[in-house]
């Protein structure tokens, strides 16, 4: 069975996505506690990260929820 392209984008965009929230909650979860004399990070930057990642999972399941409807539209015409 062929993967329709749009699919394995949306896909590839999902899995992507979810790597990168991972990578994020990881790198949140590492933080030092308080009163430790290692120095804070920033978490600024893996929280934008992480809306930037939640988007991205979102879009490619607006393209797999598209590519599906498409389908059935079709199915439905030649049925």
């Amino acid at each position: 069975m062929q993967i329709n392209p749009a699919f394995a984008n949306g896909l590839l965009s999902i899995q992507r996505g979810m790597q990168g929230l991972d990578r994020n909650a990881h790198e949140i979860a590492s933080r030092p506690a308080r009163g430790t004399d290692e120095p804070a990070r920033d978490l600024a930057q893996p929280l934008v990260e992480s809306r930037i990642n939640l988007r991205q999972v979102q879009a490619g399941a607006a393209v797999v929820r598209t590519q599906d409807e498409m389908i059935g539209s079709l199915l439905d015409t030649f049925a």
